[in-house]
């Protein structure tokens, strides 16, 4: 029996393995099984069980692992696998070119997996009579293997396919849908194949990520100063890039904050580009958020928010007792339209009981149009009288909403020929008395991003400004997870 036992771990152990060659020169893995030796039970599963409940806490999604190993009977799945033809040292190789992605060595316990494969492949069997506590020992050594290998695939996949940090955590202004990993994402890992194959499929693809990632790898032979905030901003919006936010269908609207410009991206093109305007910092910062465009509303009424009546519009009709009326914006109290409100003090009155709608005209802050979409924050995207603005290259100067440079086109983009469009085109054109709303053919999605670096139509990768102060904030973030790792 001592010797049935040590014959099936010399199987195992040669790294785990038999260490005979086969003809094609790879070498073949066989797992022992539990024995009784003399006075000894040699227990693997119990054993792998015992190591996988110490090594628990420090595993990802280690309830999903859990339930993998005990279905698996408690034994190695993945380096059985992935050890022969010399793979998991490919594993490796992929950790440690992760600063690729901008990301820490540290998230994947690198050193730990070389010092523990290592340890298993020197293992050459010289005694056929080895003690049955030296086949427990080689076995938690491949156990250890086992986890560690499973945690650092795990997490390099679920990082690469979903990034590294969850945005609706780190920003108070995110309502964005972002897809999270599932169960099936991190138990396709034990499924595995074909690592190589694996691990290049992960490997985002888009024109943008492919770009930032080359400009990183030149920044990262680059020490200094200047090349350090570069490379940090880089960093950040790759980690965007990574996030699963964007639309599955194949035509939608992108505002990026940062950049002041929204595209009609259509199979992956943009096929409208145009400038726009956002929220000031601060208060008014227009936020990400992704949703439907579902109506429009032709010349809208603008239903003055109540911080605006109070801190612009009353002091405007204060100084001007015909303000109101040369804007068209009618005053009302508790529902009541007010006749006279030239006649009121508005620099003393209790601004709180009045509610302002400014009519369709010229003069409406809202333009000849608005883009509809639901949101928390009240936001959408509208015309402007002040078309001067687009000139200028800081276009943070909005309420929240988002100013749009050519909104009749952009309509043409939703409605295409649709006879609604030409609907659309007249009212605009003619001056239309009243708001009309009209109901989009198709709801369309939209995205209002936040990218302080992206490629141009060239593929040449472009920074904007950071003008809500973001980039610090999910660089700390993504710092954080990479120190609880040490």
């Amino acid at each position: 029996m001592v010797i049935l036992l040590l014959c099936c771990a010399s199987l195992f152990f040669s790294c785990g393995l038999k260490q005979g060659l086969t003809t094609n020169n790879t070498k073949t893995f066989s797992l022992p099984i539990s024995k009784k030796v003399k006075h000894h039970y040699v227990d693997f599963q119990a054993e792998f069980k015992k190591i996988l409940n110490k090594k628990r806490s420090l595993l990802p999604y280690s309830d999903l692992i859990n339930n993998v190993y005990r279905k698996a009977d408690y034994q190695p799945v993945l380096v059985p696998k992935f050890l022969p033809q010399n793979q998991l040292q490919l594993l490796v190789d992929y950790l440690e070119r992760s600063n690729e992605h901008g990301l820490d060595q540290n998230l994947f316990f690198i050193s730990d997996i070389k010092e523990k494969l290592a340890a298993v492949n020197a293992f050459i069997p010289t005694d056929t009579l080895s003690k049955p506590i030296d086949t427990l020992r080689r076995y938690q050594k491949l156990t250890k293997l086992e986890l560690a290998v499973a945690g650092a695939m795990i997490k390099y996949s679920m990082i690469l396919q979903f990034g590294l940090v969850d945005p609706e955590k780190v920003y108070a202004q995110y309502s964005t849908p972002t897809l999270q990993p599932d169960s099936n994402a991190v138990l396709h890992v034990f499924e595995v194949k074909d690592l190589k194959n694996y691990l290049d499929s992960i490997q985002p693809k888009t024109s943008a990520y492919i770009a930032l990632q080359k400009a990183l790898f030149t920044i990262n032979r680059d020490s200094s100063t200047s090349s350090v905030d570069l490379r940090n901003t880089l960093v950040v919006n790759m980690e965007r890039l990574r996030w699963q936010n964007r639309p599955k269908e194949q035509k939608f609207v992108s505002v990026n904050i940062a950049d002041f410009s929204l595209d009609v991206i259509n199979k992956g093109k943009s096929v409208l580009h145009m400038k726009v305007c956002v929220g000031e910092k601060g208060q008014r910062e227009t936020p990400q958020l992704g949703s439907m465009i579902f109506r429009i509303q032709v010349n809208p009424v603008w239903n003055v928010p109540q911080s605006i009546a109070r801190d612009e519009i009353s002091k405007h009709a204060a100084q001007d007792r015909f303000y109101l009326a040369n804007n068209n914006i009618n005053v009302y109290k508790k529902g009541v339209l007010i006749q006279d409100p030239e006649s009121i003090d508005w620099g003393s009155e209790n601004i709180d009981q009045y509610s302002f709608q400014q009519q369709p005209g010229p003069e409406n802050a809202l333009g000849k149009i608005k883009f509809l979409f639901n949101n928390e924050s009240s936001v959408y995207l509208h015309d402007t009288p002040l078309q001067k603005i687009f000139n200028q290259p800081m276009r943070a100067v909005s309420h929240g909403c988002v100013r749009v440079q050519k909104p009749l086109e952009l309509a043409y983009a939703l409605f295409g020929k649709d006879k609604k469009y030409q609907l659309i085109k007249r009212a605009m054109e003619t001056g239309y008395p009243r708001a009309k709303f009209i109901d989009l053919p198709q709801q369309i999605p939209i995205r209002l991003n936040y990218y302080t670096a992206g490629i141009d139509a060239h593929n040449t990768v472009q920074y904007y400004k950071d003008i809500y102060d973001l980039d610090p904030i999910l660089y700390h973030a993504i710092n954080i997870q990479s120190l609880s790792q040490l």
